[in-house]
Parts: C-alpha cells; structure tokens; sequence
C-alpha cells in the first residue's frame, strides 16, 4: 500500500506518552486478579485508563477525547502498526448550530495484507472513540458535575480492538487483504468521524470489502450479538466461521440493536458487522463504569472476533453489498428478470427464491470431498429461461470451490421447464441469477450447538 499524506485542519499539542495502568475493580464474589490471564490484564489496563474519571467521559472535541486518542495512538504504534494519521490524529471540525466549531480526530493503523493481489483491498475494523462526556445538571439547586466515563460505552469496544491489532500485527502473515484500525471520533455526533474518514480522509474507499464495528462488548454474560443489516453473505461468513470450534458464536440479530459507525459504511454500500454484547442498564448513565465490564466473556468475544477477521480477510470472493451488482447479462438480445412484463414463473411461482425452495436444495447433494475437507462457500448461477421455457447457458457468476461450483450448476441445468417470462405479450429469453449456499453442520462444546 503507498503511503497517504491525511488532510489536517487544526492541531493539537497535547501528547501522551505514558500509559497509567489502573486497577480493575473486582467483578465476582471470591475472584482474585491473580487468576487473570494475560490478556485479561491487558485489556483491563486499556479500560482502565480510557474509562477513567480524569479523561471526564471523552466527549467529542475535549481534551479527554483527546488523551484517548493519544492512548490509542500509542498501544496501536507499540503492537507495531503502521500509522496512516500523524501523532495529533486525523482532526477534522464539526459546525455546530450556534456557530461554534467542535475539533475532533481519528486515529488509524494499518497492516499490510500478504497477497499481492489482494492487499490493495481493506478489511476495516472500527471503534467508537468518545462518549457523552462531562455535563453540569442543577441538584437542589446547586451545580453538580457528572462524568460519564463510557466503561462499557465504549472503552470495551476500543480495548477488543487494540489487542485485535496485537493478534493481527503478530500473525500478519495469516491475513490476505489488508486491515485498518480505526478509533473514530466525535461518533456521538451523528458518527462524524466515520463520514469523515470515507468521505474526506480515505481515498481508496471504493476498495473497502468489508467493516468490523466493535461498540459496546463488556456485558457479554448478557449476551454476544452481530448485526448485519440483513446482508446474505456476511450471514453467510458469520455461519461458516461459527461452524468450526469457537469460545463463543454470536448470535445473529435481524434487528439493528443500537446505531452506530457502520451506518455510514452501510450508506456507501459496504458490507458491515455490528458486533456488541447490547444494550444494558448503565447505558448513557453515569453508572457506566469500569466495574461493571465483565472480561471473561470480552475474551472470549476477542477471540472469536479475531477468527472472523482471519476468514473475512482471506475469502476468494469479498462479500457483496447487493447480489443484484452482479452482471448476468451474456446478450444484449437477454431481458433482465426486472424488464419482464411477466416474470419467468417456476412451479407456480415468480418469486426466484421458490426455485431454490422447491428446486435447488431439494437435490442439492454436498460433494463427499468438500465434506471431508471442510469446504463452504456461496456460489451464485446464472442461467437463462429460454422463450420454451428450458434453462440454458447454466454458468458460475462467482464460484466457492470447485467441487461446490460444479454441484451448484449441476443442480441448476437439471431443472424442470419453466413458463417463460414475457415482454409486450412476447416470450422472450430471461437472464437469471441465484445464489446457493453450502452450510456444514455445527459440531463440538464450548457454545456450538451438535
């Protein structure tokens, strides 16, 4: 990857060059520190000092935001991340409505992939920086000041990925594409510093294939989510990753459970995933504090996380944002399945998905090699239904595997007649697509259900 100079607005001095590491609290009845492992300790330090009274909640443009970006700066440039922002970070001003000017700043890491023909390609991993910040409310008619420091929202986010980094930069010989590490600022803001980075900062952002955001990870007993706004093959890499052995497998939520930095990956037609263990009680409170985080389960989440980062990082086809970007067309003389007046009808039924119902997997065989050696994937067939109605001209758009390609259009060109699409009451040739997934079952403990 060549080297990119960042737009800077503004600039700030402050600069922090030690890492105060802070105790945790105890978080169970007869629990010792003693019997943390190491990264435990780890992220306990990074949570620590972020949720810390003294950086007063991080809100967006103050110096606490600040200070952790500096932190951030440092562990990342530490784990031997290559930094594409300078020490202030990347600054940028948000207008605010009564003429003032908010400064904020990301902070981005990047390591660079193995694969020459892959590491101009980016899987970016993202976490919200600031919080709500420190607020002055009257109490019995007196000014009282309240910090909310954002233990769990969201100094947990931010420490999962510092050691993601860690696992990353010393195994980077593992990752194909290429992964950034972003701590994104001023967040509360309408996720400011993640429209900045794709709309201002990042030049290369058509070469994003995916978005990681960690928000809000510490009350993982509660529960451990992703979030995908419904996309097909990241649901799909979410179940191949969760299909072998893993501390913990998220489960995957339809419903967004909280807004947040992907959004605005999610509005540039990026495939994203929300991991984060939910909502909680001590949201937006002053409550949020560092006793509450629980670490085992955080650990656990980082492993897992990590795992996904691997497969997602070295999968032969990135994940589409829209199957419908895919060209099917093989002749201009070929209708689009839209362009029909009537759409091609199979068994009853215009709805392609019903075709794969009825059809697909009712004969869909998965190869025994495949099998044996683990194999899953999506491969998505074109094909025309022909004005008689046959299909014909059965190819892979986007293959898996071999041996999983070959099934899926074996499947395909062995298909019953159809009733043919039509166009001004003509039978015309309809160029077709579908996507075939092949899942192995879930086997093994530790969460994977047999």
């Amino acid at each position: 990857m060549k080297h990119r100079t960042f737009p800077v607005f503004l600039f700030c001095a402050l600069f922090i060059s030690a890492f105060p590491m802070v105790a945790s609290a105890q978080y169970r009845t007869g629990y010792s520190e003693l019997d943390d492992s190491d990264v435990v300790r780890t992220l306990k330090s990074h949570i620590s000092y972020l949720a810390s009274p003294s950086l007063e909640g991080r809100g967006a443009g103050t110096e606490g935001e600040e200070e952790a970006a500096s932190y951030v700066r440092d562990i990342l440039d530490s784990y031997g991340v290559e930094m594409l922002s300078g020490k202030d970070g990347d600054i940028f001003g948000i207008a605010q409505e009564n003429g003032d000017t908010i400064t904020s700043r990301n902070v981005l890491g990047f390591i660079q992939g193995y694969d020459k023909e892959l590491n101009d390609h980016f899987i970016v991993v993202g976490a919200r920086l600031d919080n709500i910040g420190k607020i002055t409310a009257e109490q019995d008619g007196q000014p009282v000041e309240r910090i909310y420091c954002g233990a769990n929202g969201n100094a947990s986010g931010l420490a999962l990925m510092l050691e993601l980094a860690r696992m990353v930069s010393t195994n980077s010989i593992l990752f194909r594409r290429s992964v950034i590490f972003i701590a994104f600022g001023a967040s509360e803001q309408s996720f400011a510093g993640s429209w900045y980075f794709l709309n201002r900062s990042f030049g290369d952002a058509g070469n994003i294939d995916a978005m990681i955001n960690l928000d809000m990870l510490g009350t993982g007993n509660s529960g451990f989510f992703a979030y995908t706004s419904s996309n097909p093959d990241m649901n799909m890499i979410l179940s191949q990753v969760g299909a072998d052995l893993q501390p913990v497998i998220p489960e995957l939520t339809s419903r967004e459970p909280f807004p947040s930095d992907h959004r605005s990956f999610y509005s540039k037609e990026i495939p994203s995933v929300l991991f984060t263990s939910g909502r909680y009680p001590e949201r937006g409170t002053v409550r949020d504090t560092e006793d509450i985080i629980e670490y085992e389960p955080l650990e656990r989440e980082l492993e897992y996380i990590y795992n996904f980062t691997i497969y997602i990082s070295n999968v032969k086809n990135a994940p589409l944002f829209r199957q419908d970007k895919l060209d099917v067309r093989t002749d201009d003389r070929l209708y689009t399945y839209e362009e029909c007046d009537r759409k091609p009808v199979f068994m009853g039924n215009s709805d392609v998905r019903m075709f794969l119902v009825k059809w697909v997997y009712q004969y869909l065989r998965y190869p025994k090699q495949a099998v044996e050696n683990g194999i899953q994937g999506r491969v998505t067939v074109g094909f025309t239904v022909g004005k008689n109605g046959k299909v014909k001209d059965v190819r892979v758009i986007r293959g898996a595997d071999e041996l999983l390609d070959e099934e899926a259009v074996r499947v395909v060109a062995a298909s019953p007649d159809w009733k043919a699409g039509r166009v001004k009451g003509v039978n015309v040739d309809v160029a077709m697509s579908v996507a075939v997934d092949f899942k192995l079952e879930k086997k093994g403990k530790f969460g994977i259900k047999k």
